[in-house]
């Protein structure tokens, strides 16, 4: 049994949604590691990972829309205001979501559907650095 760890980096500019796929599967394909699982892991509260189609881009309009609509800022009984009007309907939106995501390795590459991609779903206004780690584990 082998394993590797690494960070990417995702810089953003605002709330989306930031693939970074590319640099995953070269991780994954230099790690070594045929057949295993990836845990990918977002170190912050307020952005998230999602597996989301990447053929068609008014999926991540539609998806940012709604997320806009379910949580909105500025809600009145938000007590937890000190980082801005945006932060805690960040967090609140990152719980809704998940900011861990396992995906299958199979001869050596992530298994994930055709029209797949993996994203960091960023849910501040303002730009940011965020780190996803990612740990392989197999052989």
């Amino acid at each position: 049994m082998q394993q590797t760890q690494t960070v990417i980096e995702v810089v953003t500019s605002g709330q989306g949604l930031y693939e970074f796929s590319r640099p995953l599967r070269q991780f994954v394909t230099g790690s070594g590691i045929r057949t295993g699982l990836a845990t990918v892991f977002c170190r912050h509260t307020s952005c998230s990972l999602l597996i989301q189609e990447n053929a068609d881009p008014d999926v991540q309009v539609d998806l940012k829309g709604f997320f806009s609509r379910l949580v909105p800022e500025h809600m009145p009984w938000i007590t937890h205001t000190l980082e801005g009007p945006d932060d805690m309907p960040a967090h609140i939106k990152a719980a809704l979501t998940q900011t861990s995501i396992g995906i299958p390795v199979d001869a050596g590459s992530l298994v994930l559907g055709t029209w797949q991609g993996v994203y960091l779903f960023e849910h501040r206004s303002a730009p940011h650095r965020r780190q996803v780690v990612v740990h392989i584990i197999g052989e």
